[in-house]
């Protein structure tokens, strides 16, 4: 029989073993490890609110009103207001008739996928999607199909097809994306993946996790940026965890979507509901993120992308920009090296992103400084990819 050693002996061998890193200060562009002090570009805080004293005071005062705990899940004794009134705030938000909130965005994904498909239908998913939303249509037992990133005759052909497979009458078909992919910082084509999904009759679900906050009108995510905002979207999968600087995750849909999850979604309903403190904090945040505040917010955080970018010769997507070097260790050595300079930028390698893919992954926030994106880009000039047009 095989041992933990001996896997882990496996993992060293491939460079692909992780540990836990113990951070002695708050998430900020600024982290204490060690007894020193690190410039910090591996969070996805990325308004920079996870210490924002107005977000902690608005903590503090939910544990005042609200308490620590929520004592069960929500179908015992756990449906509190505050998780009510963040519902009731995320679906204004997103233009959607309900709201659900879970302990996770990993609980949201897997929670949302496996009630909604099953037996007899088909799950449609870009090659990149998350581990959550993978791991949610595999535990639903639906046919499973993967089309490559961002390959739309793939996907048509997909939904060609499922459509000879479904039962039009019992069936479903559900076509899965993130609005920002995770690890590449680039957009799903998210116009035409909406009319392929509405010539076919499938149901979109929209991870709009790294798009929050960041994008569209108000923040509301790349829906939003696009128009698509208006129920073309049929479920707008969600994270607290992200710019919101909280913990949790969410699903807007339609009220019959919604009250359907309440009642087959197994990590909702054996799930002990998340602290009614968070709760309230994070509808304070959505609302922020949504006003004045999250404007200067984005403002901010675009100037540095734009910035960084430029001057690495990168795309500007979103407020994630990857380096891709190539194999584990070469990653895990520029990691490293980074990490004696000064800055906490962590290498990503396999499963998190196919093999010989790579690549330290710099995450901006709007609470870096102009003095920040400029010494990282003068510490990263050397391993920048060459330039395509050269």
């Amino acid at each position: 029989m095989r041992s933990p050693g001996d896997e882990l002996d496996d993992l060293d061998a491939r460079h692909l073993r992780r540990g836990l890193r113990r951070i002695d200060s708050p998430q900020g562009p600024r982290v204490h490890i060690d007894g020193r002090d690190y410039l910090n570009f591996s969070s996805n805080d990325y308004l920079g609110l996870a210490a924002d004293e107005r977000l902690k005071a608005a903590l503090i005062e939910g544990v005042a009103r609200h308490g620590a705990g929520s004592g069960a899940s929500r179908l015992i004794c756990g449906t509190l207001g505050p998780h009510d009134e963040l519902e009731q705030c995320l679906a204004a938000v997103k233009g959607t008739a309900a709201a659900l909130t879970f302990s996770s965005g990993y609980a949201a994904a897997v929670g949302t996928l496996t009630a909604l498909a099953g037996k007899g239908d088909v799950v449609i998913l870009d090659k990149l999607c998350h581990a959550s939303l993978i791991d949610g249509a595999r535990l639903s037992g639906a046919t499973l199909r993967i089309y490559p990133h961002h390959d739309l005759d793939r996907l048509d052909s997909h939904l060609c097809w499922a459509v000879g497979q479904v039962d039009p009458a019992t069936g479903r078909i559900l076509v899965v994306t993130e609005s920002v992919f995770s690890m590449d910082g680039d957009r799903a084509d998210l116009a035409p993946i909406v009319e392929l999904k509405e010539r076919h009759g499938a149901w979109l679900l929209l991870d709009e996790a790294h798009a929050h906050g960041v994008l569209g009108p108000a923040g509301r995510g790349l829906a939003a940026e696009l128009g698509l905002a208006d129920g073309r979207v049929d479920l707008l999968m969600g994270t607290l965890s992200k710019a919101v600087g909280l913990s949790g995750g969410y699903l807007c849909a339609s009220r019959p979507i919604i009250d359907l999850l309440i009642n087959r979604a197994r990590s909702f309903i054996y799930s002990t509901a998340p602290s009614p403190a968070v709760a309230h904090a994070a509808r304070h945040a959505i609302e922020w993120i949504a006003g004045p505040l999250g404007d200067e917010r984005r403002r901010s955080l675009w100037r540095h992308v734009h910035h960084l970018a430029d001057r690495l010769r990168l795309p500007a997507h979103s407020a994630i920009l990857p380096l891709i070097l190539g194999d584990n260790a070469t990653a895990l050595a520029a990691a490293d090296d980074l990490r004696q300079h000064g800055y906490l930028i962590p290498a990503i390698r396999y499963p998190t992103v196919p093999r010989g893919q790579a690549r330290l992954r710099i995450t901006l926030s709007a609470t870096h400084c102009e003095a920040d994106i400029e010494h990282l880009a003068g510490a990263l000039a050397s391993r920048r990819p060459p330039d395509p047009a050269a």
